[in-house]
């Protein structure tokens, strides 16, 4: 069941492809994926490009997908080592879901960042406090390492 979906979404992907961000599976492992994201236009992200790693469980699509960026990216809910807290990841997970719209729901949390369920409570506390200095650092490690 698990591999006819993935398959299915795979073949959407490459049909309809998404503007801003590429996925698929690495190697010959339709369960391990690799994605890329463009930074949102008008966010400080900007101009930068994102990798992400995606680990699709055997009983997916009942279960979400581990999504972690291998980018660094200065955020709130994405932790230093690539976590990310995001609630369509966790409890709000349906198998209505794609990875199609996981992308599209981090590209948008690139944009809109919810500093009230922080994976990283001094980068959340410095967006709530003081945005532009927060946005001139996000623009720099967008810089250094997107």
């Amino acid at each position: 069941m698990a591999a006819r979906r993935i398959q299915k979404e795979l073949d959407d992907l490459r049909t309809t492809p998404i503007e801003t961000c590429t996925a698929g599976p690495t190697a010959n492992d339709l369960y391990v994926w690799a994605a890329t994201l463009v930074g949102p236009k008008d966010s400080p992200y900007e101009g930068g490009v994102f990798h992400l790693s995606l680990v699709l469980p055997t009983n997916y699509p009942f279960k979400p997908p581990r999504v972690t960026f291998t980018t660094k990216i200065f955020h709130p809910n994405i932790s230093l080592t690539g976590a990310i807290c995001l609630d369509i990841l966790k409890d709000q997970w349906s198998p209505a879901l794609s990875i199609a719209k996981v992308l599209l729901s981090i590209s948008s949390l690139l944009t809109d960042a919810n500093p009230k369920d922080p994976l990283v409570p001094d980068i959340a506390r410095l967006y709530v406090e003081n945005r532009p200095e927060f946005d001139r650092t996000a623009r720099e490690w967008t810089r250094l390492y997107a």
